[in-house]
């Protein structure tokens, strides 16, 4: 089977550096204090516990042999004791460090979304959705433990093992030598496995986000999927998919396990050399209770050891993972507010464009050199044939994307000089593609004006006659809708949509395609409302159907890069140009 975009794995585009665990640190030094006292709290818990093989010892070597059963209950008590405390302090440190934990992950995911909400539409066009999803949820999910308690473990463990080495040199330093000759070996382990499990995680997160991307784009097409038959094609496609993922995950997992499993393997050899050594070689200078001690310390000085390689496995995990998450932070905003930018005041809504030429890719121009002045309040059609760039003329006044050359004007005020949100908020934007959010029907008109009153929306969506088919419904206008507008036709999904943007009361109107999906009898009516909503806006409409835009002031043909007719409809008739071809060629399809 030929492989498609879902097979192609991320370039990484920002390698790791040094630079990403400064960014991460700057998220957990906001919570400093709180992870001081959780540290704090954590090498308590330790040095209580690290009396216990102590009092073993001493019940061992001299209240057992003694027959010291006063001292026996003592010991008792003070493992109690012990014990207790290192459980309710460790608690204790558990409870801050979830909260810390969840917090960090809240504050990298609301900045990782908030900056998705700016970033411009050449961003979306060329990804696949769901690898930008896996991204804000999947993977900032997998880092929340290193950021937090990852890091914190590191620290305590590290103390664990200072504290743990004095002890077990007052208690017996020959024996203490035997239990740290293991460290070269498991260095030597880590040295190996360090790139080889980089690699693999990395190639992990590309199979991972390549599932992901797969399955967000089929649940999207789920309608064309059965209408095709294409279910069993699909399915296919997932398994080899997944197969690619499993595949890659298996051969990590080996190296990566290997880390700790050395750690396991060092730590029962070390403790079968304690009893040979003690037996053997040195048996004058241990009793038993030392022995039994320093078997104890053997297991709590690699036990941290041990830990210490489960945080090394998730922090190289980790790494890919904030490599992603801070590449897609780092990701350029493109369309954003100039320096010194100013809001655009109140306009009247005249539109100029000066010289402007355009393109989605650098070297291919979309428009070269175009220049149009519109009067305020005049609606003017855009037609011609797909691809020239009707699209392309109102995505520019809108500013979705950044000219290559020349100006747009609105008012006589340059758009790349003045902010965005000033200058989108005095827009209605109507798309072809009607994007319905789930919520109630009142969620999704008021989307751009929270302060909308019920009387605002029912005068909006009588404009567009939806009146009825909302009125109809159980709830009226607070009735819960699905997901892209699951429960209602594509026509009735326009509708909504073309409510929502009259109700903004915009002073500049932009309709492209916006009747596509409605059909003849109700477009009728809705043009009676479109022509009454324009009046004292200045509209550009884009339709196919040219028997819709006949009354508009202004008819620009756009073709070769640019304006290649303009006027009336009757004036571009009488001309029997571009114009009049297009339209005599619809008419006689009829």
């Amino acid at each position: 089977m030929a492989r498609n975009k879902f097979d192609i794995d991320e370039t990484l585009e920002s390698p790791f550096s040094l630079s990403h665990l400064a960014r991460a640190s700057e998220y957990i030094l906001k919570h400093k204090w709180k992870m001081a006292l959780a540290f704090l709290l954590s090498a308590i818990a330790s040095v209580a516990s690290l009396f216990q093989p102590q009092l073993i010892q001493h019940a061992v070597d001299v209240s057992i042999p003694n027959g010291d059963i006063k001292g026996l209950i003592l010991v008792v008590i003070g493992m109690a004791v012990s014990i207790s405390l290192a459980i309710w302090l460790t608690n204790l440190r558990s409870r801050i460090m979830t909260r810390v934990s969840q917090t960090i992950i809240y504050e990298i995911r609301t900045d990782l979304f908030n900056h998705l909400q700016y970033l411009s539409f050449d961003y979306y066009d060329s990804r696949p959705h769901g690898k930008i999803l896996v991204r804000v949820v999947q993977y900032v999910n997998n880092v929340q433990d290193i950021l937090s308690n990852g890091i914190l473990n590191f620290f305590i463990d590290i103390i664990n093992i200072i504290f743990i080495t004095v002890f077990m040199f007052t208690t017996h330093a020959t024996l203490s030598w035997v239990i740290v000759a293991g460290l070269p070996f498991f260095i030597a382990v880590l040295v190996i496995c360090t790139p080889i499990n980089r690699r693999g995680w990395q190639k992990v997160s590309n199979k991972n986000s390549n599932i992901n991307a797969y399955v967000a784009e089929s649940i999207n097409g789920m309608k064309v999927t059965q209408i095709f038959a294409r279910e069993e094609t699909n399915a296919t496609i997932f398994r080899r998919l997944s197969d690619e993922y499993r595949k890659v995950f298996m051969t990590v997992v080996y190296p990566s396990n290997a880390v700790w499993l050395a750690v396991e393997c060092i730590s029962i050899v070390i403790t079968a050399f304690i009893y040979v050594s003690g037996i053997k070689w040195v048996v004058p200078a241990v009793t038993y209770g030392t022995l039994v001690a320093m078997t104890s310390y053997s297991g709590r000085f690699w036990g941290p050891i041990s830990n210490l390689a489960g945080i090394y496995n998730n922090f190289i995990n980790s790494i890919a993972y904030l490599e992603r998450i801070f590449e897609t932070i780092d990701e350029p905003i493109t369309i954003h507010d100039a320096e010194g930018a100013t809001e655009l005041p109140q306009i009247e809504g005249r539109v100029t464009f000066e010289d402007v030429t355009f393109a989605y890719e650098p070297g291919v121009n979309v428009l070269e050199h175009v220049s149009f002045d519109i009067e305020p309040g005049m609606s003017v059609a855009l037609v011609g044939p797909t691809g020239a760039g009707k699209s392309t003329v109102v995505n520019l006044i809108s500013r979705f994307y950044d000219l290559t050359g020349g100006r747009v004007l609105i008012d006589g005020h340059d758009i790349s000089k003045v902010t965005v949100n000033s200058l989108r908020r005095q827009m209605g934007i109507m798309l072809q593609d009607s994007v319905i959010f789930s919520g109630t029907i009142a969620d999704n008109l008021t989307y751009g004006k929270l302060d909308a009153t019920e009387a605002d929306m029912k005068k909006a969506c009588d404009i567009v006659h939806a009146s009825d088919f909302i009125e109809d419904m159980e709830n009226g206008y607070q009735t819960e809708l699905y997901e892209r507008g699951g429960r209602l036709s594509q026509g009735q999904k326009q509708l909504l949509s073309f409510a929502r943007t009259i109700l903004s009361d915009p002073k500049i109107l932009i309709l492209d395609e916006a009747t596509s999906s409605i059909d003849t009898q109700t477009e009728k009516m809705l043009q009676i409302g479109i022509n009454s909503m324009m009046k004292g806006r200045t509209s550009f409409v884009i339709a196919h159907r040219l028997s819709t835009i006949k009354a508009c002031d202004r008819i620009m043909y756009i073709a070769n890069k640019g304006v290649a007719e303009w006027g009336t409809h009757d004036e571009l008739m009488a001309k029997k140009g571009k114009y009049y071809e297009l339209y005599m060629s619809q008419l006689l399809k009829k």
